[in-house]
């Protein structure tokens, strides 16, 4: 009788036993065997963290291109800016814009800033704006974005030097329309970085003027 009752205890010990140590095995099997595939494998950090554009752009520019971006103004109550190449050249905040046409210069081939200002185009002289596009070096850049009114004082001089840096709305340019425009001295055809917007008392979204526009791209160098 006690050898059969130690049997007994003995039976359901050893099942216990056998079954941890199965469990444990298979335990250390799954742990040091089971990989995920790198592509199923959680992001890292550093995969998460997302690229920053230039200018806050939604995509990035090539090594061999420029990243810009121009927004008009907003009526007359926020002024226009100007970044290119992830540097802000015109702004409220810089305290460099003003009414009417807000133009920035750059060198197309390095990049740098070679002159930013803006004119009235509303109860300004004209003509100084002339001679400002007149004396526009070969491939230089020219960044312009509009601020309240930018088209009353556009005479036909301007429209026709606008147009020789490849602008396609210039020569429609009239009073509280909003443009924002990227061209160049010495660009052989039409410049594909542009935006006009009429202004229309029926469709404006702003009391009296259109809504403002923004522009972004990647110029490539030496587009001329």
């Amino acid at each position: 009788m006690r050898v059969s009752g130690v049997l007994r205890l003995l039976v359901p010990i050893s099942a216990l036993v056998i079954t941890w140590v199965f469990l444990h095995s298979a335990g250390n099997i799954h742990i040091q065997t089971i990989r995920l595939p790198r592509w199923l494998a959680p992001a890292t950090t550093k995969e998460l963290h997302a690229i920053k554009s230039k200018c806050g752009n939604r995509k990035p520019c090539t090594d061999n291109s420029f990243a810009f971006k121009i927004s008009s103004g907003a009526a007359n109550v926020v002024g226009p800016s100007i970044c290119f190449e992830d540097k802000v050249l015109m702004s409220p905040v810089k305290n460099n814009v003003g009414r009417g046409l807000n133009i920035v210069l750059v060198n197309g081939t390095t990049g740098a800033m070679l002159r930013d200002s803006f004119f009235d185009m509303y109860s300004g002289d004209p003509s100084l704006l002339e001679r400002f596009l007149k004396e526009v070096p070969e491939g230089t850049l020219v960044l312009v974005a509009s601020y309240d009114d930018p088209g009353t004082k556009m005479n036909e001089q301007l429209k026709k030097l606008f147009s020789d840096l490849g602008s396609s709305s210039a020569k429609q340019l009239g009073f509280r329309d909003s443009w924002v425009f990227l061209g160049a001295r010495g660009l052989k055809n039409k410049s594909p970085f542009e935006q006009f917007l009429k202004n229309n008392p029926e469709e404006n979204k702003y009391d009296g003027w259109p809504e403002l526009l923004e522009l972004e791209g990647c110029v490539p160098r030496k587009v001329f």
